[in-house]
């Protein structure tokens, strides 16, 4: 009798334990939730929360629903539909806790509508215009059940030879940060948790764009001032802008792979700058460490990466099979898988998944009934948008706007190019629905004209780089050649151009010359575009270049060809449309260039705010023993913040409030801005400002603020700019960040190099 009472008492007290396990904990208090919940999680479930897997062939979603519903995956990437997630979240739902799934994508610069790429947006220099394609972005993903996005990319590029410089937004420090912060409100809106709204994961930290020769997947050697000066702070403004996370960067730093590098991740990411989110290894970077050489296994790799503070593994292979025995032997601790899982958790509950794992998939009766359908895309928008991102280079004779009467020729392999329109990291956009040049200038001109097409040349002649181009492409080639010979395509060319009054050439890269893994050793347009080009300024038509690049090219030979030069980057799905509305002057130009372009590839790194130095070359003057190329011209091509409009505009009366500035006090630097042209236009007035003397180097001169204004033809007005000593401020030799008093030149302009200069003194 004794022992029956005793059996029921362990029956008794398993039954309630098995209870206990599934109570659901209550969702008022964050802390006290993911707490409550971690104490019910076996040792297989907290690890599951830690990987996250990729939709694709070695796991199919069959499997994939299985190991969800056995809670051994914490969130997927690349499925993109709200039928393909639902079954998933379903399994999930059936697993022993039900913690919900989410569903990550590069949504990167639009998501079925897609903008024009990142360093494309920067050259708008308008952050409501920036913003407005981020919110887009974030409304039509969630709408598909998307809720993290591997965005934003806010790596400082310096090397144009790198191919990710098309991801990013340029070379500049403040413009950077000032874009990191603007993308990462747009994507969390009022919230990560909001339906409509998606997480922000900023990436790639850190340094990415700092990779040696520009080769992705490099190495990074660079001095921890520079670090804290120039390419860390846009990561700290995504952060302090409110983003649930950061991907990790492939690249190693100063010897430490990122993925591996525990002073990154710890130290200085949560310790120093106090980030509380989610960290996700970038695509098999922990396996990754073996080839870095860093683990000597798979084992060690988890070791390091689990240890270092990377919570998850994307695309897991290490951290399902290994971190079991690494915690059994003792080689990791039940803490380092706790804040791992932790900060997984917490993500899901910023994201409002435990609320209602179906925030974002919705019911099946309320799905699209075509995901694809046009109604769901916002043309408008991003036709506007990428009308304002777009750079007029060259204007001789005023060759632009063109006149709708006139009769064109337009030629060129990216004239008729809807893939290369929408860029690198397209997301969900679809070819089919994006506007080709051709396509917008056929619609533009109307009954008015009449229209000349003509190939004129393939992307490129070299077959090695047209085998790279199609290699990962597994539907289709990307890149598809016209098998005409190069002379006959050049020759129905010129005889389009001898029969048209001016001549449009669309010529470039095609977008997976600027995409991951794509460096360049040469910046130049490929050789046989060049030979179209040259053909083409022959025949004495005057000549308008339409640039389709994701990086800065060598374009120092045909800006003497060209009368006119527009900078159009990858446009997105309404480019087409938009690059008419430029050429033909229903939009007056205003975009200035967020990055350097350089005369030629030799040049690199050419960027605007260098060190100053103790022999500098002075323009005018005998080069000899200062710092330039002997047999080139020192300086760049385009300078940064360079930019022209159909109208022109002029600066004067320059005036700063005092002469001195003390610690507390605010000083205003004002210039009076006027349109001297016929045109109404908008224009960029960028505030620098050089520290002269300090304790170690300083730039020559550094963006520190920036206005984007319109103004009718012959209207002028007064641009106030507020300094303040936090606009001084630098990290020191002991990464200190202070201002120094002392003498302070201050230029306005509407680039880097066109300024006014005067100054002031820091008491």
């Amino acid at each position: 009798m004794k022992k029956l009472c005793l059996l029921g008492l362990f029956v008794s007290l398993a039954s309630h334990n098995v209870l206990a396990a599934t109570t659901p904990a209550p969702l008022e208090n964050k802390d006290a939730f993911i707490s409550n919940l971690m104490k019910q999680m076996t040792l297989d479930e907290k690890i599951g929360q830690l990987r996250l897997i990729s939709i694709g062939p070695e796991m199919p979603r069959e499997m994939i629903r299985k190991e969800i519903a056995a809670g051994n995956i914490g969130g997927t990437f690349n499925s993109i539909t709200r039928p393909e997630n639902r079954p998933m979240q379903d399994a999930a739902m059936r697993s022993r806790l039900k913690i919900p799934m989410f569903f990550a994508y590069d949504v990167i610069h639009g998501h079925r509508t897609i903008f024009p790429i990142p360093i494309a947006l920067a050259s708008s220099w308008d952050m409501d215009a920036i913003g407005l394609s981020g919110r887009i972005a974030a409304k039509e993903a969630a709408a598909d059940s998307l809720d993290i996005t591997f965005a934003p990319m806010v790596d400082i590029s310096r090397d144009p030879r790198w191919g990710r410089t098309s991801e990013g937004f340029g070379e500049d420090t403040y413009l950077v940060s000032r874009i990191a912060g603007v993308m990462v409100k747009a994507f969390q809106g009022t919230g990560a948790n909001a339906a409509d709204s998606i997480m922000a994961s900023v990436k790639h930290f850190a340094l990415y764009g700092a990779v040696e020769g520009g080769r992705d997947y490099n190495v990074v050697d660079m001095s921890p001032v520079k670090m804290f000066q120039d390419y860390l702070p846009p990561y700290r403004a995504a952060i302090d802008a409110g983003a649930g996370g950061v991907m990790v960067a492939l690249n190693s730093i100063n010897g430490v792979p990122a993925t591996a590098n525990t002073w990154l991740m710890n130290d200085l990411l949560r310790k120093q700058w106090g980030f509380k989110g989610l960290a996700v290894s970038d695509h098999g970077a922990i396996f990754e460490l073996i080839k870095h050489g860093v683990a000597r296994d798979g084992r060690e790799a988890a070791k390091l990466a689990i240890k270092a503070g990377i919570d998850m593994s994307m695309n897991d292979t290490l951290y399902g099979k290994e971190l079991p025995g690494l915690l059994k032997a003792g080689e990791i601790q039940q803490s380092d898988i706790d804040n791992a899982v932790r900060e997984v958790l917490a993500a899901k509950y910023d994201m409002g998944l435990f609320k209602d794992p179906y925030l974002r998939i919705g019911k099946a009766e309320d799905d699209p009934a075509d995901t694809y359908a046009e109604s769901r895309l916002h043309r408008a928008e991003a036709r506007d948008v990428a009308r304002r991102s777009m750079v007029l280079l060259k204007n001789q004779g005023e060759t632009l706007p063109l006149k709708k009467t006139a009769k064109i020729a337009l030629v060129g392999p990216l004239a008729k190019a809807p893939i290369d329109m929408m860029g690198s990291w397209a997301a969900a956009g679809k070819p089919a629905q994006s506007v080709t040049l051709f396509d917008g200038m056929t619609t533009a001109l109307g009954a008015q004209s009449t229209l000349i097409y003509a190939r004129g040349a393939n992307i490129t002649s070299d077959p090695k780089i047209l085998g790279y181009l199609n290699f990962l492409n597994f539907d289709a080639p990307e890149v598809v050649d016209d098998p005409r010979s190069a002379q006959v395509l050049i020759d129905e060319a010129v005889k389009a151009a001898k029969d048209a009054d001016v001549v449009v050439a669309a010529v470039g890269e095609s977008r997976g010359m600027s995409h991951e893994s794509s460096s360049r050793t040469d910046l130049n347009i490929p050789a046989n575009q060049r030979d179209l080009i040259k053909a083409l300024k022959a025949t004495g038509k005057p000549l308008v270049l339409v640039l389709m690049n994701g990086r800065p090219l060598s374009i120092l030979e045909e800006k003497e060809q060209a009368d006119a030069i527009l900078e159009t980057w990858f446009s997105g799905t309404e480019g087409g449309n938009a690059i008419a509305d430029v050429l033909f002057g229903d939009y007056n130009p205003s975009g200035k260039l967020p990055i350097t372009f350089p005369r030629s590839v030799g040049q690199i790194p050419t960027y605007y705010n260098h060190l100053s130095i103790g022999r500098p070359f002075t323009p005018g003057k005998p080069g000899n023993y200062t710092s330039q190329y002997f047999d080139d011209t020192t300086g760049p091509l385009f300078p940064f913040g360079f930019g022209l409009s159909y109208t022109d505009f002029s600066l004067s009366n320059m005036a700063l409030s005092s002469t001195t500035l003390n610690k507390t006090g605010k000083l205003d630097a004002s210039v009076m801005v006027k349109n001297t042209g016929k045109r109404d236009g908008e224009t960029v007035v960028q505030l620098y400002i050089q520290d002269v003397t300090g304790s170690m180097i300083r730039p020559i001169k550094e963006l520190k603020n920036f206005q984007k204004v319109m103004l009718k033809a012959g209207e002028q007005k007064v641009v106030h700019f507020t300094i303040t000593e936090d606009d001084l401020k630098f990290f020191n030799t002991h990464l200190k960040f202070a201002a120094e008093p002392g003498k302070f030149n201050v230029e306005i302009g509407l680039d880097s190099q066109d300024v006014t200069q005067q100054s002031f003194e820091l008491l």
